[in-house]
């Protein structure tokens, strides 16, 4: 087994974090359906629901309203960052006694390289129960755990038992663990990748992975080869402790030269989504909104959009993408490469964090 192949990644994800807090914090809120965010009539959206309310079928970034019809006794709090961070920073106090390599994907997610651990603890699973037991001893709130030899398994893992699991995954389980999900499961698939996915036949990861690259990479250009990599459990990216980037961007080269329109606007979409779903992992918004685009002739430019609302939803990334691609000569020329990125964050996340309730969101 090579170095690599035997790496321990522990992928962290606090169980319905705020609304976790709130319950804790307030003793008549536990085993109340509890859902966390901005007013209905401010048309807020739900940034955290209990699991006493997910029952009722509300979920995060649901707009407020929608939460109060599916149970009208529902009782909503307002968001609180400030604690929320004080609590995160415990949390990371936590990992930090076990190891330095710890990646924030979120306040209330990460990912921990602890093949090396400061308690020389032999075994993944065992740092992972350790971290869960301390965590529930000292702050009083769960976490569900994945371990595995990369950081895109154990993510995958820590989703399976929520709330308050732990699932391991060996190197020689990787391939029979993958197999039978499906593709929704691969972090970055979206709901227009799956069914461009469903649409050529592919539902399983094991699917997936039985498909030709060059079939992938004609329909989803360079990202074809990511997705048949995923599918087939590899991933070594390293679990690194990154300081907030400047921008955040996706793009995809083609395989052949792209002239449609509506492969365009596919892959807009899809390069969108990725970059939101990224910008929400990181808790981060940004107002200005950048379109790339590369002629067949290897031309290349960029559009750019500075709006007055702080995004990091996947619909108004979207439309003004599309906007700014409208802008190009794509139609025209074609194109062989398409991006689409996100910068000028807020320098007060808290004011960024409460826009997200605020707004008017579009989807």
């Amino acid at each position: 087994m090579t170095q690599r192949s035997s790496r321990k990644i522990i992928h962290i994800d606090m169980d319905a974090f705020y609304a976790s807090v709130e319950q804790r914090d307030d003793p008549s809120l536990r085993g109340q359906p509890v859902v966390v965010g901005g007013t209905p009539e401010g048309r807020g959206v739900v940034a955290a629901a209990s699991y006493e309310a997910r029952a009722f079928g509300i979920r995060s970034a649901l707009p407020m309203r929608t939460a109060l019809r599916l149970c009208p006794h529902v009782i909503r709090v307002a968001t609180d960052f400030d604690r929320y961070r004080e609590v995160s920073r415990g949390i990371h106090e936590i990992f930090h006694e076990h190891t330095d390599l710890v990646e924030p994907v979120s306040l209330d997610e990460a990912y921990l390289d602890v093949t090396w651990n400061k308690q020389e603890i032999p075994f993944g699973h065992r740092v992972a129960r350790v971290i869960k037991r301390d965590i529930r001893q000292r702050l009083q709130l769960t976490a569900s755990a994945g371990v595995a030899p990369s950081k895109f398994v154990a993510k995958i893992a820590s989703d399976l038992e929520k709330p308050d699991g732990l699932v391991t995954i060996m190197p020689h389980q990787i391939r029979s663990f993958l197999d039978p999900l499906p593709v929704a499961k691969i972090p970055g698939v979206g709901k227009v990748t799956g069914e461009r996915l469903q649409a050529i036949g592919i539902d399983t990861i094991a699917q997936l992975a039985a498909a030709s690259v060059s079939d992938l990479e004609r329909q989803f250009g360079r990202r074809g080869q990511y997705l048949h990599l995923r599918a087939q459990g590899i991933d070594n990216e390293p679990v690194a402790p990154i300081s907030e980037p400047k921008q955040l961007s996706s793009e995809t080269t083609f395989a052949t030269d792209i002239f449609d329109e509506d492969q365009m606007r596919y892959a807009v979409q899809d390069l969108a989504q990725d970059v939101a779903g990224r910008l929400r992992r990181r808790s981060l918004r940004g107002r200005v909104v950048t379109l790339k685009a590369r002629y067949p002739d290897f031309e290349t430019v960029t559009r750019s959009l500075t709006g007055g609302l702080y995004l990091d939803s996947a619909p108004p990334v979207f439309d003004i993408a599309l906007e700014l691609l409208r802008r190009t000569d794509a139609r025209r020329r074609g194109v062989r490469l398409l991006g689409v990125a996100v910068s000028g964050f807020a320098d007060d996340d808290r004011a960024a964090q409460l826009d997200l309730f605020d707004m008017e969101q579009k989807g």
